[in-house]
């Protein structure tokens, strides 16, 4: 039988879907907006916010109590212009006569219908589209920033909040107009000084702040534009107005997140986001880098980079997608450097100006002569820099102090102050208790607000979290209560709000349901020219757990789109140009940096280094569960690669001592982490490598990496658990990642532009090769391991070559078909001649020679042109062929010579020719 409600209202389910939707979707919270129906919930009427003013029964959007009373005192003046913003009272909606839902709103109300033929019943498989997308697509959120955990696939609900034309308005003019006020408060501020001599801020919320710079004041940015980035984050009220909660001015995160799930969530629902007319986001992101580019200081066209704390960081996924969506180049703080008060970018090729920053990074850790000394994510001299005009840094470092939510209480008097109008959109009630009559006023509400610290961010006396004082008990209370007292300059208290519920669809219960989540939205306004900017028409919506007050990723909540409607004409602009013509077309050549030639350097190596070991442990397991065991040289063989590929420890018995001791240490050290040489070690080395240079791998290849890990060490972690070290599931494991290391072999052979990156990772790749196979080839001979059978055809398999070989030379086996093979054989890949011929061919056209040019590194290299079967194979007295052993141990030594001469050539940046450049 099927349940209940799935049968109940298939019919309905067919044909009236937004019937159906009033029907189950449960209405938010009493004294919460509900968005589906637009209203406020009716039963118990919302508390008023602390302070707040009683309105006229049309609610005003900013009441005259904020006003500042001529002839208060200047601590009263200030205390009272803290915030005494208006709300209106609850619009308290009753139901109906027979106790059924309110309608929905014509937009949700439209939403719903457009669903399509599936109607309600196609939710769930959208839900798991949705959720795989997500996976597929590789978009996660690092709560922890942790270098080994596993990342957090983000979270997206698959319903959007839908944001009426209206409501837009009111937002987008608030907006507007207070980041007009915030970016003449951060003139002022690092300029005359009015402000303050005024008595409309109080010293202790700028200079006090840990986050004014000193060593800006006096610095005027190019075109006048101090912040080029804010966001907003906004709650809408019981009566339906909207509330500024915090702003964010130093790094704002979700300008990439944001277009992620604009991606996903238009592809879930396409006919209903047509319907709905929902507004573009690509005009307002062209619209900033235009902007950008006009006030860079120099440059045509300029270099602009986005700056990144890396891939450690919780929000990295978003830094290397919004740079690729912008096209521009992201950088660490060791890919820069500055010289003669500008700035540089590291590249292969020397030192590139750079003219822009967008910086993801907080402004303490920009510079480390200048602002914090311990910081390794900056870049030394770029306060010189900034100073000097040389560069535009978005947002310009200092304007950590405008993050303060103590601030946003005295923003309605700098409002008036600076552009001489009233706040359009006001901002919850906040009190900065370092003043005594804001103290006095809000100590006994303490229970029914928030309680923040002024200065968030920084460490020391004034570092809390937040707290909610609904969920403090009496006793807490009282503790507050004392450290607020003791301690009044380091806490703002702030009126709650209760925050509207959007509908959301939960797979939690059953086959699925919609259940109403509280929400915040975040908005961004960018600039677009010099004092001018534009609000994003859409934003990130943060939804609160299930069973949270607050709506914030870091503590386990989810995202939702946004889709703003319009009356007006949708504006489609995209990022393309299609009326380019050939003659005007460039071919942009994208820069290469030390750090990301670096990873890809590694990258490379550690791919090669991964798949030698699974085929030796491979062959190894083999052997050893094998027929033949008798083969003393050939153990001692397998036991030497095995030590000095590190797959075993050194302590471990050997081979030829017992063979099952020797196994079980084999197996039990394929999957640790902390070994270098193991598979899992290479596997998680291949992934970090991977992250650092994630912009310039394609989704399927980050796929494939993430996989690969995360199944090996499944298996492993598993087979441990057990207390299992049974071989044969050890070869299956090994095999599935054989499989994936494939996988991204081909990914990075046929699916690269072949530029200086790619040709760093092929370098990698064949140093590894021609280290590891001529080290084997080597010690097969010294222990006289290839004069066996069995040995012999064991090397043949370690080369990859066994099918060529038999097919080429039927059932010879001797030390000249060996070498022609292995050694000689200009066509095999896995031959030394082909590698080393590859490796001389790739440095040479890595320093920019012509082809067939080689370089002075290049000759570092044996040439495999003079080489012999004749002389290789030539015995000497004790029938150890010298000359080959000789080429041998030239061949590993001078890959791990080159090794060094690419990390410093091109790594460390220490040579003259890139010394002298700008300097």
């Amino acid at each position: 039988m099927e349940p209940l409600n799935e049968s109940l209202f298939d019919a309905q389910a067919l044909d009236f879907p937004a019937a159906l939707a009033s029907a189950l979707a449960p209405a938010a919270l009493p004294g919460h907006f509900d968005e589906l129906r637009g209203q406020a919930t009716a039963a118990v009427p919302a508390r008023p916010v602390p302070g707040a003013a009683s309105a006229p029964a049309a609610p005003l959007l900013y009441d005259a109590a904020a006003e500042r009373p001529a002839a208060a005192s200047q601590s009263q003046s200030q205390s009272q212009s803290q915030s005494q913003s208006s709300q209106g009272q609850t619009q308290s909606q009753q139901q109906g006569p027979s106790g059924e839902q309110p309608p929905l709103t014509p937009a949700w109300n439209a939403f719903f219908e457009q669903l399509g033929p599936g109607g309600f019943n196609d939710l769930p498989r959208r839900a798991v589209s949705l959720e795989r997308q997500i996976r597929d697509n590789g978009v996660t959120y690092n709560v922890y920033a942790d270098a080994n955990g596993p990342q957090r696939p983000w979270s997206l609900d698959l319903f959007p909040l839908i944001v009426s034309p209206e409501s837009w308005s009111q937002i987008e003019a608030g907006v507007l107009q207070r980041v007009r006020v915030l970016d003449r408060v951060m003139a002022d501020v690092y300029g005359p000084q009015q402000l303050l001599a005024e008595g409309l801020i109080p010293p202790a919320l700028v200079r006090g702040h840990p986050g004014y710079l000193r060593a800006l004041h006096g610095v005027k940015p190019p075109g006048d534009t101090w912040l080029h980035i804010a966001a907003f984050d906004l709650a809408r009220g019981p009566d339906g107005n909207w509330w500024v909660v915090s702003q964010r001015t130093q790094a704002p995160s979700g300008l990439g997140y944001l277009l992620e799930n604009r991606l996903a969530i238009t592809r879930q629902f396409p006919q209903a986001f047509e319907a709905l007319h929902v507004q573009r986001l690509a005009a307002t992101y062209s619209a900033m880098m235009e902007g950008l580019q006009r006030m860079c200081p120099a440059g045509v066209p300029p270099h602009i980079a986005l700056l990144t704390p890396g891939p450690y960081n919780e929000t990295y996924f978003e830094h290397a997608y919004l740079a690729r969506y912008l096209g521009i180049t992201l950088v660490e703080g060791n890919d820069l450097t500055v010289r003669d008060q500008r700035l540089y970018l590291k590249t292969l090729q020397g030192l590139r100006p750079v003219h822009g920053l967008i910086k993801r990074l907080d402004d303490q850790f920009l510079d480390p002569l200048e602002l914090r000394p311990d910081s390794t994510l900056g870049v030394p001299g770029l306060l010189q820099a900034i100073r000097a005009g040389n560069v535009l840094v978005a947002n310009m470092p200092g304007s950590a102090f405008l993050e303060s939510p103590a601030l946003l209480g005295f923003l309605p008097g700098l409002a008036r102050r600076l552009i001489g109008e009233k706040l359009k959109l006001p901002a919850l009630p906040t009190w900065w208790c370092g003043e005594r009559a804001a103290l006095e006023t809000v100590l006994p509400q303490l229970g029914d607000c928030a309680i923040k610290p002024t200065y968030p961010g920084f460490d020391g006396r004034a570092s809390f979290d937040a707290v909610l004082g609904s969920q403090l008990g009496r006793r807490e209370l009282d503790e507050w209560a004392g450290r607020i007292v003791r301690e009044g300059d380091v806490h703002t208290v702030q009126g709650s709000l209760p925050l509207s519920q959007m509908p959301t669809w939960a797979n939690d219960m059953g086959p699925g349901h919609i259940a109403p989540r509280a929400v915040l939205l975040r908005v961004f306004a960018v600039s677009d020219g010099a004092q001018s900017w534009r609000v994003l028409p859409g934003g990130l919506a943060r939804l609160a757990g299930p069973d949270a007050q607050i709506a914030s990723m870091q503590r386990g909540g989810s995202s939702a789109d946004v889709w703003v409607q319009t009356h007006g004409e949708v504006d489609r602009t995209t990022l393309l140009q299609p009326h380019a013509t050939p003659a005007s077309l460039a071919r942009h050549r994208a820069p290469v940096t030390s750090r990301a030639a670096e990873n890809m350097f590694w990258l490379g190596r550690y791919t090669e280094r991964a798949e030698n070991a699974v085929r030796l442990a491979r062959l190894t397991l083999n052997l050893l569960g094998g027929e033949d065991q008798s083969s003393r040289p050939l153990l001692e063989w397998l036991h030497r690669m095995a030590l000095r590929n590190a797959l075993v420890p050194a302590e471990v018995p050997s081979a030829p001592q017992s063979r099952r001791v020797f196994e079980r240490a084999l197996i039990a050290e394929l999957g640790d982490v902390e070994r270098g040489g193991s598979v899992g070690y290479s596997l998680m080395c291949i992934r970090q490598a991977a992250a650092a240079v994630r912009e310039r791998l394609s989704q399927d290849n980050w796929n494939q990496i993430v996989r690969a890990e995360t199944e090996f060490l499944r298996r492993a972690a598993e087979q441990a658990g057990e207390g299992s070290f049974a071989a044969s599931a050890s070869l299956r494991a090994l095999e599935s990642a054989s499989t994936a290391l494939a996988a991204m072999t081909g990914a990075q052979t046929d699916r690269m532009t072949r530029d200086d990156a790619w040709r760093l990772l092929s370098i990698g790749r064949h140093i590894e090769r021609l280290g590891f196979l001529s080290n084997a080839l080597e010690a097969g001979f010294e222990n006289g391991a290839v004069h066996e059978v069995s040995g012999f055809e064991a090397m043949v398999a370690l080369f990859d070559s066994t099918i060529t070989f038999h097919a080429r030379y039927q059932q010879r086996r001797d030390v000249a078909t060996m070498v022609d093979l292995l050694v000689l054989d200009a066509e095999n890949p896995r031959s030394l001649a082909w590698v080393t011929q590859t490796l001389r061919g790739r440095i040479a056209r890595l320093a920019g020679s012509a082809p067939g040019k080689l370089t002075a590194l290049s000759y570092e290299l044996p040439d495999p042109a003079t080489w012999t079967l004749e002389h290789l194979c030539a015995a000497g007295p004790a029938a150890n062929y010298p000359a080959l052993l000789e080429l041998l141990a030239s061949c590993e030594t001078a890959a791990y010579h080159v090794s060094d001469a690419i990390g410093t050539r091109y790594f460390t940046l220490t040579s003259e020719s890139l010394r002298s450049v700008g300097a």
